[in-house]
C-alpha cells in the first residue's frame, strides 16, 4: 500500500500512472491551465515527467527520487512539477520524447524534460537515479544544475528551447517525391529490412529484441508478391520463437512487452493491449499464409487471456498490466524448479521442466525461471525415450497444476482506463480472429466494446480519446479516427451490418476534415481544435503501434474499393509520397506504410455477393474468402431478407448486383469492372488470385 502522508493534486485525475504518484510529497500538478498559468506568473521553470502505469523503470524512479522527500524538496522549491500519462497524451509524449532524443541520442520511460514556462524544452533525459553513479550527476544534481542554469543563464535556456523547438518542428516536415511509388521501393526496402534480421533468433535487431509486428506483416506481403521464400521464413521464424520464447506467457497467454535479450528469453513483464492485437493479427496472417497449427494456438490462447483478464464487463479493453507484483518484476510469472518438482511429483515435475527449460538455478532473478519452449514436444519426446501422448498429458496436466496456483499468486496491477485507439486494434484483430477461425466469442467481444466506445466515446460526431471511473475525456487523437475506422470496417466485412460501413466512412471524413494538411499533405496527429502545443505533428513513423498516417491510406483504400471514390485513393497516394523517401531510408519504423504501398500498387478484388447470409452457399463462399492470405480485397454482402434497403446506396459495390437465377451469387470485380458472376462457393475461389 503507497505511504499516505502526503496527498497531492493527482489524487484527483482518473489516470492510473498518476494516481500511483498522488501520494508523492512533490507538488505534482497534472498537464493543464493551473500548473501552465503558475509557471508563467512565477517565472519557474517546468519539470515534466511522463511515463506509464505498467513501466517498470518509471516505478523504480518513483520509489528512489519522488518517493524521497529530500529530493521533492529541492523539486518543489525550484519547478512546477508536471506529471503526464504517456498513454492518455501521446501528443506531448511525441513532442518531448524527439526533444529527449535530439539533446541524447536515446529516448525511454520515464522521460525528464525540463521546459521554459512557455513550454519549450532546454533539458532532459530518461530515467534519473537518485545519486551520483560511475561518474553520472544523480537527480538531485541534475535538479540543482538545472535550476541554477536558468537562474543564471536565462537567455542560454531561451535560446537553447529554441533551437530544440525548431528541431522538433522540422522532425515533422516532409517533402513529397512522386517518382518514387514504384515496385523497386518495395525491393529496396524489403532488402533494407532483411539486412536487419536475426537470423538465429528471429526478430530484428539484437538486443533489446521488439516484436516488429508490422514489420512482419509487410514480409508476408512482400513473399505474397515476390514468392521470395526468405520472406516467409522470416515471419515463420520470428513467429516461432517469440511463441516459444519467455516474452510469451507460456502458462496464461498473451505477450509481454518486449525481451531483453535477442532470444525473447526474459521479457520486460509488462502486458499491453496493442502489442497483444497487433501480434494477434499477425499470428492470424501467419496461419491464413501457411496453416501452422502452432499460429492458431497462439492466437486462441492469446484471445482466451485478452477475454479473461483484460475485457470489462460490458465492453471495451483494458489498457495495460504491470511489470511488477509484490514489488518484484516478474514475480507472478515465475517458477522454480523445487516449486514444480512439489506440485507435479518427481517424476512428472522433471519432464514438464524438461519442456519448459526449467533448471537448477534458474535463467531469471534469485533462481527462478522463465517458462520457455526449446524443443517441441514430438523430438524431445524421443530423445527422452518417453511416449509422446503422455509426455503432452504431463504438460496439459502440469499447466492446469501451475495455472491453478499461479492464480492464487498477488497478480499484477492492471490500468483499467479504455483508450480508444487500442480498442481499436483489438477490436479489428477479434474480428479478423472470428473470420479464420469462426469462435463467434470473438465477435461478440467485438461488437460489444465497439458499442461501449460509441456510447462512452462518440459524443457530438467526434470521438474522446480515454475512458476511467465514468469520465470519457481528451480529443481524439489521429490514431483514435484511423484505429476506430479500420476496427468499424473489419466488423462489417464480417457481420455485413451497414450501420459498422456507415460509421467508419463519417468517421474518414471526420478525419479528412479536423486532421487532413491541406498545405503539404497527410494527417496531423491532433485536430484543427486541439489544443495548440509548440509544434503540430505529423508522424509516418510505427512505432509501438501502426502510425496513423499509415492506418489512414489503408482506410481510403479499403473505402475507395467499396464506393468507387478516387478522391479517397488519391489522397492515399498523397501521403505514400510525402513519406516514399522516408520509406526507403528507415524501412524498418514504416511496416505499415510499406503495407499500405503494397496494396496501393496492386489492384485490390472487390468482392460483391448477393444471398442470405445464413444460406449455405454464402457461407461457403465467405469461408473461401477468408482462407488463405488475401489482404488486397474488400467484401460486401447484400442480403434481400435482412431489411437493409439502401445497402447499395450506402456502398456502391452492391449496386446493380443480383442474384442469377434466384441463387447466391459473388461478383468479383477490380475498378467496379466485374467479370462473369458465379453461384458456388467452387468458383468463386477459381476467381480469386
Amino acid at each position: 500500500m503507497p505511504d499516505e502522508t502526503y496527498t497531492n493534486r493527482l489524487i484527483h485525475e482518473t489516470s492510473p500512472y498518476l494516481h500511483q504518484h498522488a501520494h508523492n510529497p512533490v507538488h505534482w500538478y497534472a498537464w493543464g491551465e493551473e500548473a501552465l498559468q503558475r509557471a508563467k506568473a512565477e517565472d519557474m521553470p517546468i519539470m515534466l515527467s511522463i511515463g506509464y502505469s505498467a513501466c517498470h523503470w518509471c516505478h523504480v524512479m518513483a520509489h528512489e527520487s519522488f518517493e524521497n522527500p529530500d529530493i521533492a524538496a529541492i523539486m518543489n522549491a525550484h519547478f512546477v512539477n508536471v506529471k503526464v500519462d504517456r498513454e492518455e497524451r501521446p501528443d506531448l509524449d511525441e513532442i518531448y520524447m524527439n526533444a529527449v532524443t535530439t539533446m541524447t541520442g536515446s529516448g525511454g520511460w520515464p522521460m525528464t524534460v525540463f521546459l521554459t514556462p512557455d513550454l519549450k524544452p532546454f533539458y532532459g533525459g530518461t530515467y534519473f537515479p537518485p545519486d551520483d553513479q560511475h561518474g553520472r550527476p544523480g537527480f538531485p544534481r541534475i535538479l540543482q544544475a538545472v535550476a541554477q542554469f536558468y537562474k543564471d543563464r536565462r537567455a542560454d535556456a531561451e535560446e537553447q528551447g529554441d533551437k530544440l523547438q525548431a528541431r522538433v518542428a522540422e522532425i515533422t516536415q516532409f517533402t513529397s517525391n512522386t517518382d518514387a511509388l514504384d515496385i523497386d521501393l518495395m525491393d529496396r526496402a524489403f532488402e533494407g529490412i532483411s539486412e536487419t534480421f536475426d537470423q538465429v533468433n528471429g526478430g530484428f535487431g539484437t538486443q533489446p529484441k521488439f516484436p516488429g509486428s508490422m514489420t512482419l506483416s509487410f514480409c508476408l506481403r512482400e513473399h505474397l508478391r515476390t514468392g521470395n521464400q526468405t520472406a516467409l521464413d522470416m515471419v515463420t521464424q520470428s513467429l516461432h520463437k517469440m511463441g516459444n520464447g519467455g516474452m510469451y506467457d507460456q502458462l496464461g497467454g498473451g505477450f509481454h512487452r518486449y525481451s531483453v535479450d535477442a532470444e525473447w528469453l526474459v521479457p520486460h513483464f509488462e502486458k499491453m493491449l496493442y502489442d497483444n492485437a497487433l501480434l494477434m493479427r499477425m499470428y492470424v496472417e501467419g496461419f491464413q499464409a501457411t496453416g501452422d497449427p502452432m499460429f492458431q494456438r497462439i492466437v486462441e490462447e492469446t484471445a482466451t487471456y485478452l477475454l479473461r483478464e483484460m475485457m470489462q464487463p460490458g465492453g471495451g479493453f483494458y489498457a495495460t498490466q504491470d511489470a511488477d507484483s509484490e514489488g518484484e518484476e516478474g514475480k507472478y510469472f515465475v517458477w522454480t524448479r523445487e516449486e514444480i518438482l512439489g506440485l507435479l511429483g518427481e517424476e512428472k515435475g522433471a519432464l514438464f521442466c524438461r519442456y519448459y527449460g526449467v533448471e537448477e538455478g534458474g535463467n531469471f532473478e534469485y533462481g527462478a525461471s522463465i517458462l520457455h519452449v526449446d524443443t517441441e514436444v514430438e523430438p524431445l519426446a524421443v530423445h527422452l525415450d518417453v511416449e509422446p501422448a503422455y509426455f503432452r498429458q504431463v504438460i496439459a496436466e502440469g499447466r492446469q497444476i501451475l495455472s491453478d496456483v499461479r492464480d492464487r499468486r498477488i497478480k499484477p496491477g492492471r490500468d483499467d482506463k479504455i483508450m480508444t485507439d487500442w480498442n481499436g486494434l483489438m477490436i479489428g484483430s477479434m474480428v479478423q480472429a472470428y473470420r479464420v477461425f469462426g469462435h463467434r466469442a470473438y465477435l461478440s467481444a467485438a461488437e460489444g466494446s465497439m458499442q461501449f466506445i460509441l456510447d462512452t466515446l462518440y459524443q457530438d460526431g467526434r470521438l474522446l480519446h480515454v475512458y476511467k471511473d465514468g469520465v470519457a475525456k481528451l480529443n481524439g487523437y489521429l490514431d483514435d479516427y484511423a484505429f476506430i475506422t479500420d476496427a468499424l470496417l473489419d466488423l462489417y466485412e464480417a457481420t455485413f451490418d451497414t450501420r459498422w460501413f456507415e460509421l467508419g466512412h463519417t468517421l474518414m471524413e471526420t478525419t479528412i476534415t479536423q486532421f487532413w494538411d491541406d498545405d503539404g499533405g497527410g494527417f496531423f496527429f491532433t485536430s484543427a481544435d486541439h489544443e495548440q502545443l509548440i509544434v503540430r505533428s505529423k508522424n509516418p513513423y510505427d512505432n509501438a503501434i501502426p502510425s496513423g498516417n499509415a492506418m489512414c491510406v489503408h482506410n481510403l483504400l479499403r473505402l475507395s474499393a467499396f464506393t468507387g471514390r478516387s478522391e479517397y485513393r488519391d489522397k492515399a497516394h498523397q501521403i505514400l509520397c510525402i513519406f516514399s523517401d522516408h520509406m526507403e531510408k528507415a524501412p524498418g519504423g514504416f511496416g505499415h506504410l510499406l503495407s499500405g504501398l503494397a496494396w496501393h500498387l496492386n489492384q485490390p478484388e472487390e468482392i460483391a455477393i448477393i444471398g442470405a447470409i445464413d444460406d449455405e452457399t454464402t457461407q461457403a463462399m465467405l469461408k473461401a474468402v477468408n482462407t488463405g492470405f488475401r489482404p488486397y480485397k474488400v467484401v460486401a454482402l447484400y442480403d434481400p431478407a435482412s431489411g437493409q434497403a439502401r445497402a447499395a446506396e450506402i456502398i456502391p459495390l452492391l449496386a446493380n448486383r443480383a442474384p442469377v437465377d434466384g441463387k447466391t451469387t459473388a461478383y468479383v470485380c477490380e475498378n467496379f469492372v466485374c467479370r462473369q458472376p458465379v453461384t458456388t462457393a467452387e468458383e468463386l475461389v477459381g476467381l480469386l488470385t
